[in-house]
């Protein structure tokens, strides 16, 4: 094996590695006819105290996502199931 094709699958490796962790979440598998619509998604995600929402969107995993702050003013990304608006996933700076 020359040293070209073990870097390029030693690359290749970690991509695929790498992919699943950096996507995110998956949060439903339910049809999105099942799903809380945005608005009444981002009237919860309010009535949970996040505030300042730079983003609202739908993930490859199924997820509502938010970036914005926490109801102590932290920054925050998280995910919510769609259906239930449980927090699946949160990461709070």
């Amino acid at each position: 094996m020359t040293s070209k094709t073990l870097l390029a699958t030693t690359a290749l490796t970690l991509a695929l590695l790498a992919g699943p962790a950096l996507a995110g979440p998956k949060c439903t598998s339910e049809a999105k006819d099942k799903w809380l619509s945005e608005a009444d998604m981002k009237q919860k995600i309010a009535e949970l105290g996040y505030k300042d929402i730079k983003t609202f969107k739908t993930t490859s995993g199924n997820c509502y996502e938010i970036y914005g702050h926490d109801k102590d003013g932290h920054k925050a990304e998280v995910y919510f199931n769609p259906v239930t608006a449980a927090v699946v996933k949160a990461e709070i700076d």
